[in-house]
């Protein structure tokens, strides 16, 4: 599957060549490419002067120095108003004395101003890629440059001799390659390494960080946490430090942010590794909040960063402690640092770590590798061991992409080739026959990583190619997760062909079908794109779903949902009809589900799939039946296939009515395979939609079938209260529905939470036995979750309990379903505390004595021990 890999554009400007007073550099070398004279940048600090590029030139004969002819636009930067450019290689080449300095700091500044060259290719549309070191490391590859410009960092280990060093720019075939500045200067022993001062936790499937110290490193992400941006002006390297907002994941009001005035001690390094305006602003956890939107202790604050996939990372946390508690006694605050779904620091304690008086910085290294989703999340959280009170803070944040030398890299499986070349060359010195056994081997091992040779493009009726079909599955016919580099899915086995030849529809039937998608048409619109109403040509009735360019999901999701509902069928799970993807449309099919969306018949309007004025209301009775048949689903989904599908993303939404009020569960894009046997999860990047978003799941990013159960009893409340699960306009106690109802559950003012259209309608017992399985879903832990067939029974029980009127005492969990119960037996319905909801002339309002309660309990009681129980 496609990803696209977004990078952070890392505005970092110029050092000074004062630079090399402040530490061991014993250069710096500062290129205004393209230009005819000395260039100073930033414009209020003429100290760091640019010089012009002609001298360090490898050859100059085949490049062409651009200038922009509307220098005002280039920036507001004299340093942007030339390049140096052509259609073929050229080098720069810079003389670097021997030394002691591990590491060179190579910056290259790209804007592509309106220009072109000779042979008319212009600088816009470049594409090319950058290699340095006599070639040694390739650090940019097919890159082209944003419009808005960008400046890459690079960290590129020093040749301990010294020696020439070379920047090559190579164009790709018909393109050009560009540079507008070049920035390169030994960095500070204390940058990078510093096992003097700490060092690198390796986190989940890092590999050998040792032989990580020979390789070249990217910098992809500089934050200033908590505080605002911090301009190269005020760092002694000239970074630019952009603000965390961007990429905090949650609501707000999950964090709080702190600063200091007081002067930033440095234990063991200078403000060279950060200034002290870094670690003067922090982002701490909010606890007073957190009930609001998590259940503690699971909360924690999570930064989310698109990444590319399977690649190595060197992740560094800056730290800094306003209120440090003395040491001596051991004291003081103590959280837990996530990278990715591990933990990288469990109980990390400042007094304990580095710091050693208050407002003390010290940073922490971490390796990690991102995981195939892409995303790679960096969180704090509260450990168990601290107080109630206690959170954690981060002050900087820094993120590098780890850029192997052109002799490491490469794929997993050419280094397994080439591995397996070597022992065959060895074999083959020792005996033909050992090496006749290890061809053998060679060959079978390489089928099973070889993909299985796809079958023919399936075509449409008229005998015309599709442009895609769901091959691009594992072992299981379930969509992979995307590639590191090529942006295509690969397999890990045997491919299953899905049988979906005959699900697609010519893109001229859906076009016929819904009047050329005709606005009128039109009853939703979602995540995806939007949803229209139609007719096919055989009179089936659908809902047709059409991706927008502009849609948040795209084919991963596309992909998924095809593969899933092409593999299960079950009456309470939406159909899929087909689906097309003909000119570079994403479209699905489905049975069309005439009642709308749950959510629209709980409280109308704002629906994602239902654009029509709002439905009636629900009985209490209809609302149990919905939910049964949602539970029905997702239990099937759990357990009646032959893997474990766990659906992602269960919402009001994504629960449809059709006739007679049948509940189906729909939108299967975000499904996932869950755990393997033997396995309790599986790691995945969060996703799902806020407010129904298992807790757990979130913190770890470890996901299971409980966290389906979470997402259902958030629902469960939602049928109950007619609410939406977030509503900012609430008071601070009721804004999200799963922490105010939980509450009011438990204070036992369930009469204050219910939606007052159901009143004089719902039997005690069965409210109360609804809202005790609700409370159930939505436990802090999967494992004190009941299972989605447990939810189901319940759902079932409670049904049975509102049509036969039968009085149950709440602590009961036990009981047979199918037990006949005295006719005898009269039990007042629930009503609201409000005495308005009151129904009257209904003999089912006879109020009980405790006597009658009593006796009543004690025959429902014996009939339910009577019976075989589930």
């Amino acid at each position: 599957m496609a990803v696209v890999v977004v990078i952070l554009l890392i505005a970092t400007s110029l050092p000074p060549t004062a630079l090399a007073a402040s530490s061991s550099a014993a250069f710096s070398i500062f290129l205004a490419c393209g230009a005819s004279s000395v260039v100073s940048f930033p414009r209020d600090n003429p100290a760091r002067n640019f010089t012009p590029d002609g001298d360090y030139l490898a050859s100059s004969h085949n490049t062409q120095a651009l200038t922009n002819a509307n220098s005002n636009s280039a920036a507001a930067s004299p340093l942007y108003a030339a390049a140096r450019a052509s259609t073929s290689p050229f080098s720069y080449k810079f003389a670097i004395p021997g030394g002691s300095d591990a590491f060179l700091v190579l910056r290259l500044h790209f804007f592509p101003f309106p220009a072109s060259l000779q042979s008319g290719v212009s600088i816009t549309s470049a594409r090319f890629a950058v290699s340095v070191r006599d070639d040694a490391y390739t650090v940019l590859s097919a890159f082209t440059p944003p419009s808005a410009g960008v400046v890459k960092e690079f960290f590129i280990p020093a040749a301990a001799s010294g020696g020439d060093f070379r920047v090559t720019f190579t164009p790709d075939a018909g393109s050009a390659a560009f540079v507008n500045a070049v920035e390169l200067f030994p960095a500070p022993p204390e940058l990078l390494w510093n096992t003097s001062y700490t060092t690198v936790t390796p986190v989940g499937a890092a590999a050998n960080i040792d032989a990580w110290q020979q390789e070249a490193l990217e910098t992809v992400y500089r934050l200033n946490v908590g505080g605002p941006e911090v301009t190269e002006d005020k760092d002694p390297l000239w970074r630019t430090w952009l603000p965390d907002d961007p990429f905090l994941f949650g609501p707000e009001g999950l964090s709080m942010v702190n600063s200091t005035t007081t002067q930033i001690v440095y234990a063991g390094y200078t403000s060279e590794v950060a200034p002290d305006i870094v670690y003067k602003t922090q982002r701490g956890t909010n606890a007073s909040a957190a009930g609001e939107f998590l259940q503690p202790p699971l909360f924690n604050l999570t930064w989310t960063f698109p990444a590319e996939p399977r690649t190595d990372y060197l992740v560094r946390l800056h730290f800094c402690d306003y209120e440090l508690v003395s040491s001596v006694v051991g004291v003081g605050i103590m959280f837990n640092v996530f990278i990715g779904p591990d933990m990288g620091t469990p109980d990390l304690m400042p007094t304990k770590t580095m710091e050693t008086q208050a407002n003390t910085a010290f940073y922490l290294d971490y390796a990690a590798t991102a995981p195939a989703t892409g995303n790679l999340t960096v969180g704090i959280g509260k450990s168990v061991k601290s107080s109630a009170d206690e959170g954690g803070f981060l002050n900087g944040l820094e993120i590098m992409r780890l850029r192997p030398s052109d002799g490491s890299t490469g794929s997993r499986a050419s280094k397994r080739r080439t591995v397996l070349i070597a022992t065959l060359s060895a074999v083959l010195g020792a005996s033909v026959l050992a090496c006749a056994a290890l061809c053998l081997v060679i060959l079978l091992r390489r089928r099973r990583r070889r993909n299985v040779p796809r079958p023919a493009p399936e075509t449409d009726k008229d005998g015309s190619t599709l442009p895609w079909s769901p091959y691009t599955q594992d072992s299981s016919g379930w969509p992979m997760e995307p590639s590191s580099r090529s942006g295509e899915g690969t397999t890990t086995g045997a491919m299953q062909r899905v049988g979906t030849q005959q699900l697609h529809i010519p893109l001229e039937e859906l076009k016929a079908a819904t009047g050329g998608f005709n606005e009128r048409n039109l009853i939703g619109v979602g995540g995806f794109g939007n949803v229209y109403r139609g007719v096919l040509r055989d009179g089936t009735r659908v809902a047709v779903k059409r991706a927008t360019r502009a849609s948040k999901q795209g084919l991963p999701e596309f992909q998924t949902e095809i593969v899933v509902l092409s593999r299960i069928r079950h009456r309470h799970l939406v159909s899929l009809i087909g689906y097309c993807n003909e000119q570079a449309e994403m479209i699905l099919v489905y049975e069309y589900m005439d009642k709308g969306t749950l959510r629209g018949h709980l409280y109308g309007g704002g629906s994602e799939e239902d654009g029509e004025e709002a439905p009636p209301p629900l009985s209490w009775k209809q609302r149990l039946e919905v939910c049964i048949g949602a539970a029905r689903g997702l239990h099937y989904l759990h357990t009646g296939h032959s893997e474990n599908i766990i659906h992602r993303d269960v919402k009001s939404t994504n629960i449809l009515l059709g006739d007679g009020y049948i509940a189906k569960v729909a939108d299967f894009g975000l499904s996932r395979i869950g755990p393997s046997y033997g396995e309790t999860h599986v790691s995945t990047a969060v996703k799902g939609s806020f407010g129904y978003l298992d807790p757990e799941y979130f913190k770890t990013q470890q996901l299971t079938d409980k966290s389906d159960v979470y997402s259902f009893g958030v629902v469960l409340f939602e049928v109950l209260c007619a609410r939406p699960v977030i509503d900012q306009s609430l008071e601070r106690d009721q804004i999200n529905l799963a922490e105010w109802a939980v509450a009011s559950q438990r204070r036992g003012h369930l009469d204050r939470i219910a939606d007052p259209r159901i009143a004089g309608q719902v039997n005690e017992n069965s409210l109360r036995k609804f809202a005790e399985t609700a409370e159930r879903c939505l436990a802090d832990y999967g494992q004190d979750r009941p299972s989605m067939g447990d939810v189901l029974w319940n759902l079932e029980y409670c049904l049975q309990l509102q049509e036969t009127h039968v009085r149950r005492d709440a602590f009961e969990d036990s009981g047979a379903v199918g037990a006949q119960f005295p006719e005898d037996v009269v039990v007042p319905r629930w009503v609201p505390s409000s005495t308005s909801f009151l129904t009257t002339g209904d003999p089912d309002d006879t109020a009980l004595t405790v006597s009658d309660v009593n006796a009543a309990n004690s025959k429902v009681f014996s009939q339910l021990s009577a019976g075989e129980g589930r």
